[in-house]
């Protein structure tokens, strides 16, 4: 019987115990390190369909189903990188070079941006509150001197404010459009920024996306502490807001469903169905009525 096992630096064929034939990858650190990436993301290589071609081959390794037949009981043997010429450092630099990679890849992330920008949105208008409240309390002293600064600093953190809410919804018609279009791009934003991205926005069902930014009520309520919450930032849309007390739960469970369509579509697909969403959601809303 014949196996198919690979290895950071080849391909190998073997009977259980000895080799029988193997195929290895190039020493070059930039391509070896592309084989590698290909392993990960679950790949087939070329390396691994040649040495398996015209024979019948068992695997441990879901990966090479196509290719071979799989049995998580196969034998796999220890093939030693020293033994074909490959040390240690060239595995090093190879992880080093992957790690770097997907540093930079997950830094240019443009939902990364959109998030900083909802984080900093949050920051400027608590900034803004809090100013808003030392005016009011200085107005009311009999001397007001110095509160001209606080109002002119107050009005620099509202233009900065309004600047990046220009830039987040630009940014938001750009990476999520479905979501923009189906809400409004600030709350899309805003969703994403607490999902963590919009791939993992999409990934949630629709259960988690209408609690989303209700965490602290839903923990009390498995604590045993109130009920369950029926909505988390979700109450920041209009359809939510204005809806009766009764009818908001039900209201947040079926945009949440709708959500997770759009923020489905502009991380995978980038079809853009936010019409044939919206007139949905118009459709229930009017049978509510």
């Amino acid at each position: 019987m014949r196996y198919l096992q690979t290895t950071w630096f080849g391909v190998f064929l073997h009977d259980g115990e000895e080799i029988i034939d193997y195929i290895l990858f190039p020493k070059e650190v930039d391509l070896l390190q592309e084989k590698v990436e290909k392993i990960w993301n679950g790949e087939i290589l070329d390396e691994e369909r040649k040495i398996a071609k015209g024979k019948e081959v068992v695997t441990a390794d879901g990966r090479f189903s196509p290719i071979a037949r799989y049995d998580r009981d196969a034998p796999v043997i220890n093939i030693r990188s020293e033994d074909f010429g490959f040390d240690r450092d060239v595995l090093r630099k190879v992880l080093i070079g992957i790690a770097k990679k997907r540093v930079e890849k997950e830094l240019s992330r443009e939902d990364l941006q959109i998030i900083q920008m909802v984080k900093n949105l949050e920051e400027l208008t608590k900034i803004s509150n809090v100013l808003s409240e030392r005016i009011a309390e200085w107005k009311n002293l009999p001397v007001q001197c110095g509160v001209e600064i606080v109002e002119k600093l107050k009005k620099e953190v509202d233009r900065s404010i309004d600047d990046i809410k220009t830039k987040l919804e630009e940014k938001m018609k750009e990476v999520a459009p479905n979501l923009s279009n189906l809400l409004n791009p600030i709350l899309g934003a805003q969703l994403i920024a607490i999902a963590g991205s919009l791939e993992k926005l999409a990934k949630l069902p629709a259960s988690s996306i209408q609690i989303l930014g209700a965490e602290k009520a839903l923990f009390r309520y498995k604590q045993g502490k109130g009920t369950p919450p029926k909505h988390g930032i979700l109450f920041r849309c209009h359809l939510v807001r204005s809806a009766k007390p009764k009818e908001r739960g039900k209201i947040s469970r079926f945009l949440a469903s709708k959500i997770s369509v759009a923020a489905k579509a502009d991380a995978f697909t980038r079809n853009l169905i936010h019409d044939k969403l919206k007139e949905e959601i118009e459709e229930f809303m009017a049978k509510i009525k």
